[in-house]
């Protein structure tokens, strides 16, 4: 199948699937979660074809549609993927079926959840398609309803406040991004939102300043970055099973996709100007999150924390002007995503089943849920970055890099790795060590067949990753060197620059009037063949 048919059947399906299901009769619960699921998996499976179509060697930007939407204000509809975007895309279609699954046994407004829920992945795929500010703005501030009413609706006691902070904190920042994009907007000539022709646009420094901490006001919110954090916490404690997994697995990493997709492209000189600062936000993040961590007693805000620190770790990467870094940044994102995601899963179903999330609560289950607990140890020990599986690679390369441009950061860094492991590793022995001193807690029951399907997944490509991750890195590299160029030297290889031609790259969708040349637009898997593109991770930093 056509590569960029498949990515907008991947934006739009879940949207479609929603409305159907929004057909069906209420008091047919079965039937929802049936559609639900159908539609999650069928999504997966057209996102498949974007991997399949998706062409190695290269930073441009592939598989891409242009229709002109808006002409009067030069508004398009413009989706595209790269290296940095197209794992994303992928992570949100793997986990949402996943969660689907793990509400399955949701009883209360069984309809309007699953609505939700496909509503916001089609959303935040949208955030990781678009090339169009405009159209990142709109899909933006989609995945911000349905997760205001999943956490508002359905989740647990203080849920109101939990969803009231996490709009509005969210929405605050986004409000700044778009007083940037305005700005941007009128600065590029011609008049576009697309991200393509204001990457040509020349903008004083002191100006570009400004404009950069608009947008990163937007994206440190969403990440989050200390100072911004504290939404996160009380979303993720109060939300329900499938919100956490979500807002984990797949939202946050939108703060640090803006970060890399627009933020540095559009702003390099100020994005090179304010690493410092970037970076000593990060480090305070990975100490900070994990020193809250260990004296949590709650385990899904104890997760929450972790969050912080591990994001703090992906915001190092992508800060350190090394391909090692950066592309240990990205690969973390979906370590994290799948990592946490499973965390989560497996907090509320032992939530399901006792009915609380005090650490104090529990204690020897290994001895009653040897299955559970396995996994549960198995999961642990990738989130902390334990050789041979996902979470090691991405934070040996987030450190390798820190330490070829940044090596005294790499100090503090390296610490955050260790109190990850403690405050982790004591949590499960508290846990599923020791004695069962609570009666209740010898008649919990282990994992069902429902919960295996859901977990075996992620558990597979968390060794998958672990043992092999030079296919992800590959697809990574080229993105990653482009993005180093940006960041180190302000301005775009002059390599890259070429006219799209529509003769030798196939037909682009729609109109192409306006797109100044020099901007790489592939609309297609057309990719023209190139030579000397460098290793992923060949290149040192200064």
């Amino acid at each position: 199948m056509d590569g960029a048919l498949c990515l907008n059947l991947a934006i739009f399906l879940p949207l479609a699937g929603a409305l159907v299901i929004g057909f069906i009769p209420k008091d047919r619960e079965g039937a929802v979660r049936i559609g639900a699921l159908i539609v999650a998996l069928a999504t997966f499976v057209v996102s498949l074809g974007v991997l399949v179509n998706f062409e190695t060697g290269t930073d441009s930007f592939q598989l891409g549609t242009d229709v002109l939407w808006i002409g009067d204000w030069g508004i398009r509809y413009l989706t595209g993927i790269d290296g940095l975007s197209l794992w994303m895309v992928m992570l949100t279609t793997f986990l949402t079926p996943i969660v689907v699954l793990a509400s399955w046994s949701l009883t209360s407004r069984v309809k309007p959840f699953f609505i939700f829920l496909l509503a916001l992945e089609t959303g935040m795929i949208g955030v990781f398609s678009s090339l169009d500010l405009f159209l990142f703005y709109l899909f933006w501030e989609v995945t911000l309803v349905p997760m205001y009413f999943l956490i508002g609706i359905w989740g647990y006691g203080n849920r109101i406040y939990a969803a009231m902070k996490f709009f509005l904190f969210t929405l605050t920042g986004s409000l700044l991004m778009l007083v940037g994009i305005i700005f941007m907007y009128f600065a590029s000539e011609p008049h576009s939102f697309s991200f393509l022709e204001m990457l040509g646009t020349e903008i004083p420094i002191s100006t570009q300043r400004w404009l950069f901490l608009a947008f990163f006001a937007s994206f440190a919110v969403k990440i989050p970055l200390v100072p911004f954090h504290t939404w996160l916490p009380d979303a993720h404690t109060e939300a329900p099973t499938a919100g956490s997994v979500m807002l984990a697995g797949v939202m946050l990493k939108m703060g640090a996709y803006g970060l890399i997709r627009f933020a540095i492209p559009l702003f390099p000189d100020a994005a090179r100007d304010l690493v410092p600062l970037i970076m000593t936000l990060a480090i305070i993040g990975i100490v900070y999150g994990a020193l809250v961590a260990i004296v949590q007693t709650d385990l899904k805000r104890l997760i929450a924390y972790s969050s912080v620190a591990h994001l703090g770790f992906v915001a190092l990467g992508l800060f350190t002007g090394t391909i090692q870094g950066i592309s240990g940044g990205v690969l973390q994102m979906v370590s994290h995503g799948l990592s946490t995601g499973a965390l989560f899963l497996l907090v509320g179903a032992l939530y399901d089943r006792r009915h609380t999330r005090a650490i104090a609560d529990f204690g020897g289950l290994q001895k009653t849920i040897p299955i559970f607990s396995g996994i549960f140890l198995f999961v642990v020990l990738s989130s902390i970055g334990l050789p041979g599986l996902n979470g090691f690679v991405g934070e040996f390369l987030v450190l390798l890099g820190t330490f070829v441009g940044y090596r005294w950061w790499v100090i503090p860094a390296a610490f955050g790795v260790v109190l990850a492991a403690i405050y982790l590793l004591w949590a499960y022995k508290r846990v599923f060590h020791g004695p069962v001193t609570n009666e209740a807690n010898r008649l919990i029951p282990d994992l069902g067949v429902r919960e295996l399907v859901m977990l075996v997944p992620i558990l597979v490509l968390i060794v998958v990753i672990g043992v092999y991750p030079q296919p992800f890195l590959d697809r990574i590299g080229p993105s990653a060197e482009r993005l180093q160029q940006e960041l180190r030297n302000g301005t775009v290889d002059p390599q890259r620059i070429r006219e799209v031609e529509a003769a030798d790259r196939g037909p682009i969708i729609g109109d192409q009037v306006g797109r100044p040349a020099g901007l790489v637009f592939i609309p297609d898997a057309a990719v023209p063949e190139q030579t000397d593109v460098p290793e992923p991770l060949s290149e040192e930093g200064d």
